[in-house]
Order: structure tokens, then sequence, then C-alpha cells
């Protein structure tokens, strides 16, 4: 057996039902299929059942512990030689395994290297010497319009895409395996120990402990998947406010890993804060030079009114140059100004967020000196 597809599942039977499908249609076969439910009260097992007779599949059902343990419970019955680890809301081309299987080809051809070639991991070609790769991810065509704006914030130059991109053309920070599409070595996995008990940000640590072990990654471009994420809003929040929780809590467990990259997102949240403040102390002092008007105690020319515009324009342009900005990429990448329009919330909840999380997690943490946490641990996996 070649590879073991571990899945996660927490109340989620529609989409394990595409997946499953796409799994069907894949050009190469030598693979099985473990679905782990972990303790959903809508559980996929007769969805699991459908597919039983189409793909090498075991379904097991355990009380609820999180993705990463559910994983490890998965990868203990495997056996394929390699692990790959997918969400279950992601959607496979039908030339994902393919792609894998050639770029474990024996006969590799030259890899592309990143920028810093003291870090040589191989990039865009083969997986040579590499024991863990991962791949990129994409919107779908039918994926509603609130997913693809939320898919082109997580990805997008002008969000954080660039520090989540890999070694490649635009990318900011060293490429680490995530768990939506991660494949690792059964060996190395169980050397390991798999995935740790954190409840969120356990596939970044992971992926710091197989580098750290002195083990190779490798970004695939090729083998791609179709990723849903959070169908709205408020579960986006949820999903990259942990994130910035995971940031902290990543650099307590591996020190030295956090960049300067990674403090974007809570410098442009106190950046908007600090604008919103410039805007209402404009507002202000509009409304006092028009109070001001009004009584007689000052000429109608006063300067009051005057400032507070001057301060209501500062504040605004930068956010409005930045919303334009974000309208006009996402609206040509995504063809629909529809798409586009939702871009502009789904970056600032991406970025705001995720930097609400990290100065939350940072005070607590670093100032205060407590524990590790974790938001929304109860219902974020709803």
């Amino acid at each position: 057996m070649k590879y073991s597809i571990i899945v996660p599942v927490y109340n989620r039977p529609d989409e394990v039902d595409e997946l499953l499908q796409s799994l069907c249609e894949q050009d190469f076969t030598d693979f099985e299929v473990i679905i782990v439910e972990d303790g959903s009260q809508v559980p996929c097992e007769d969805v699991c059942r459908r597919y039983e007779d189409r793909l090498d599949l075991k379904y097991f059902a355990k009380p609820n512990s999180g993705p990463g343990q559910s994983r490890n419970y998965g990868v203990e019955r495997a056996r394929g030689e390699w692990v790959i680890v997918l969400d279950s809301d992601v959607v496979l081309p039908k030339g994902y395994l393919t792609a894998v299987e050639e770029s474990l080809s024996p006969n590799p051809s030259p890899v592309e290297r990143g920028d810093d070639e003291s870090e040589a991991s191989p990039i865009g070609g083969r997986l040579e010497g590499a024991s863990a790769f991962g791949g990129p991810d994409t919107a779908h065509p039918d994926f509603t319009p609130v997913q693809k704006a939320i898919s082109y914030s997580m990805t997008s130059f002008f969000t954080t895409g660039g520090i989540r991109g890999g070694k490649k053309k635009g990318a900011l920070d060293k490429f680490y395996p995530r768990s939506f599409n991660m494949g690792v070595r059964r060996d190395v996995y169980q050397q390991l120990g798999g995935f740790s008990k954190m409840r969120f940000g356990e596939d970044i640590d992971f992926s710091y402990r197989i580098v750290e072990a002195g083990y190779q990654t490798a970004l695939l471009p090729d083998a791609w998947v179709w990723h849903k994420r959070r169908t709205d809003f408020r579960k986006f929040f949820r999903q990259v406010y942990n994130s910035g929780i995971a940031r902290i809590n990543l650099e307590k467990r591996h020190s030295g890993t956090m960049k300067l990259v990674h403090l974007l997102p809570a410098v442009f949240t106190l950046g908007v804060i600090a604008l919103l403040l410039l805007f209402l102390l404009g507002v202000g002092l509009y409304v006092a030079g028009e109070w001001l008007d009004a009584s007689g105690l000052r000429p109608t020319d006063n300067m009051h009114q005057g400032v507070g515009f001057v301060l209501c324009v500062l504040a605004l342009l930068p956010l409005l140059l930045y919303s334009a900005v974000i309208f006009v990429h996402s609206s040509i990448k995504n063809r629909s100004l529809w798409v586009g329009l939702l871009s502009i919330p789904a970056a600032f909840v991406q970025l705001m967020g995720y930097g609400l999380g990290f100065l939350k997690a940072w005070w607590k943490r670093i100032v205060l000196k407590q524990d590790e946490f974790t938001a929304f641990e109860k219902t974020f996996y709803k």
C-alpha cells in the first residue's frame, strides 16, 4: 500500500461525501482511506458506507479529542508507506495523487531551490530526500461567493497569503506543510509521535518538529486541493483568531520560529484601531466646531471644523485605498465584482481576527506568563 489518506471529521457528512467522490475519481488508485469521526453529533457513517464498494475505506468513531489526536488515531490503523492528511472540507482534482506519485519517482528531475540555498527544500519538482510534503489550495468555481472571498483572503499576497505561500515567488516565509493537504512518510510520523495535543496550530507544530528532527519538507504546486475553509465570516473569525493565538503558543514551544512577517496582522490591527480613533477625534472636532458656531462663541470659519475634516480624511484614506486594492485585485482574479466586494470584509476579518488573537495571546502568555490556551475550543469545530 503506497498511501493512507487520513481524514478527521466533526459534523460534516456532506463535505465528506464530496471528498470521497473526488477520491473515487483519482487516476492513481493504490491508496486506502481512513475516516475518523471525532465525536460528531451528525455522523458521516452512512455516507462512508455508500463508498465501501468503490474505495478501500475504513470508518472509525471515537470520543471528541480534536483533529490532531484523531489523525494520530487514524495513522495507528494505517498501512501505507506514506500518510496523507486531509481536512474534511477539501475536494481533490483527479490528478492529485498522480502529481504526488510523480514527485516520489526514483528518477528525480532537477529541483528548483528557494532564495536561501542553505534551507534547500525541494520545491515545485521532486521529493528528493524529503520526508514530508504539502500542496497549495484554491477555491472551486462552485464555491459560494463568501467562500471564494475567504479563500482569496487566505491566499492573496495583499493579506497574509505570502506568509503561507512557501518558497516560491512572492512568498515571505519558509514553507511548512499544513494539515489540510499534508503528506508524511509513515515511519517518520510514528517516530515523531504525530500531532501534539495542541488544540489549534498543531499542524505547524508538527511541521516544525519534522524540520527540527533533520527531515526535509517539500512544496508540490501540482498537488493542490480545492479548500472550502469556513462558510461565513463568523466562523472565519474564529479560525483566524485561533491562528493568532497559536502563533504565540508556537513561539513558546519553538523559540525563534516567529518571524517579522508574523507580526504584520497585529501591526495592521493596531493601525486600523489608531485610524478609527483618529477618525473619531476628527468627528469630535468637527462637531465641536458646529456647536461653537451655533452658540456664537466662534466665527463660522473656526479652525475646529477644518482640522476635524482633515483628520477624518487622513484616517479614512489608507483604509479606503487598501479596500480598493483588495476589491480590484480580487474582482480580476475571481472574475466577479461581488466576490471582489466580499473580499474587503474577508481581508479585514482575516488580518484583524489574527491580529486580535495574537495580541491577546501575547498579553496573556508573554506579559502575564500564563499557560497555553485556545479560544473557541467548544464551538470552533461545529
